[in-house]
């Protein structure tokens, strides 16, 4: 019996990778010979970084960058253990959690930052990028990443604008760098979960310029500025990447990835999939256990177990999922693809409580599951 484990973090409680050991640990209680293999899963979003660095065999690096109003902080990105691959979050460096309520404003904020990081990885050797994008503080379109690695934005007089969201409306040339930073062999891709086009009713400053302290006269000019710089690139390129789906991502950081670095972009659950040989290691696999803190209707509508059941339906390989609170109908479960599920609480208590349970419990759930399911087959 091969058994693949491919859980989330329980949020407060265990990271996925703890996740993995304590579901071992219940299989290994049940029989010795049975074969675990463990990929922990994240989503695209937080903790994706340390998952990739956890499969790379990396370390964090620190580097000093500008937070999205310009100011010097420390923020942290992944170097894998070849060396030859680069993880970074834009959120250390150009997020939203870097800024107090009343700083948000997309007219001022920037992913200078952003780009900073890039140039650091780059110029220290690697091959690829992966880059998460999630969380931003910014809707600059990433002409502030753009500008740390050397491009220019000039307005009608031909100086240099600040690469700021309020100044997109003015660009009217775009100019390259002399020598452009990356390698024409750089491979970069962006975990993108959004697919949203750059500007319109469902682009970047309307869906999410809200959520950053943008109020309606800011979303308007922000909107103007996100068709202008897609039109502006077009005219001095010949490219118009504007409604592809992502581009509005991270305040059009997407179309920015694309436009300036020559990015892909991806859906973040199956970066990581394709990162970890998620496809290679479903031969001979009998069952596949993923879970996290909470399984509710959000979660079944989410990219993570979606992604899990898709790959593992169409080969009829049964997938349970184990988790901390389970609040959806078992319809609900049948329709996703999950063919059994259940909380690793046995008894009432506290959410402190519960978090401490959390390896104790995952440990015991599965290998309950497991014992069950060994002890039919033999």
């Amino acid at each position: 019996m091969k058994i693949l484990l491919a859980p989330d973090k329980f949020r407060g409680s265990l990271e996925a990778p703890q996740v993995c050991e304590a579901m071992a640990e219940g299989i290994r209680m049940v029989s010795s010979e049975i074969e675990v293999v463990s990929l922990p899963m994240a989503d695209g979003g937080e903790g994706t970084l340390d998952l990739l660095l956890w499969y790379s065999g990396g370390k964090k690096q620190f580097a000093k960058v500008q937070d999205p109003l310009g100011r010097t902080i420390e923020a942290e990105y992944g170097i894998s253990a070849d060396s030859k691959t680069a993880f970074i979050e834009m959120a250390t460096a150009s997020g939203l959690r870097l800024l107090k309520s009343e700083e948000r404003n997309p007219l001022k904020t920037s992913t200078f930052g952003t780009g900073e990081l890039i140039k650091i990885v780059v110029e220290s050797g690697v091959e690829n990028i992966i880059l998460g994008i999630g969380g931003s503080a910014t809707t600059d379109a990433g002409i502030g990443m753009a500008a740390a690695l050397g491009w220019q934005f000039l307005d009608v007089d031909g100086k240099e604008l600040k690469p700021i969201g309020e100044n997109l409306v003015k660009i009217k040339e775009i100019k390259q760098p002399t020598l452009p930073l990356y390698k024409t062999s750089l491979n970069i891709k962006v975990a993108c979960d959004v697919t949203n086009p750059l500007f319109g009713e469902s682009g970047a400053a309307y869906i999410y310029g809200p959520q950053k302290g943008a109020d309606k006269e800011a979303v308007e000019l922000l909107d103007k500025g996100l068709q202008n710089i897609a039109e502006v690139f077009n005219k001095d390129f010949g490219k118009d990447y504007a409604q592809i789906a992502g581009t509005g991502a991270a305040g059009g950081l997407g179309f920015g990835l694309m436009s300036f670095v020559n990015a892909e972009l991806k859906e973040g659950v199956k970066l990581l999939m394709d990162f970890c040989d998620f496809d290679k290691n479903l031969k001979d696999v009998s069952l596949i256990i993923t879970g996290e803190g909470k399984i509710d209707s959000q979660t079944l509508q989410g990219k993570l177990i979606k992604g899990i059941t898709d790959k593992a339906t169409h080969i009829k390989i049964p997938i349970v999922a184990i988790c901390g609170t389970l609040d959806v109908s078992p319809k609900e479960l049948q329709e996703i693809g999950i063919n059994y599920a259940t909380s690793i609480l046995n008894r009432p208590m506290n959410l402190e409580d519960a978090l401490k349970y959390g390896y104790e419990g995952v440990r015991n759930a599965t290998f309950y599951l497991v014992n069950l399911l060994h002890k039919s087959n033999d």
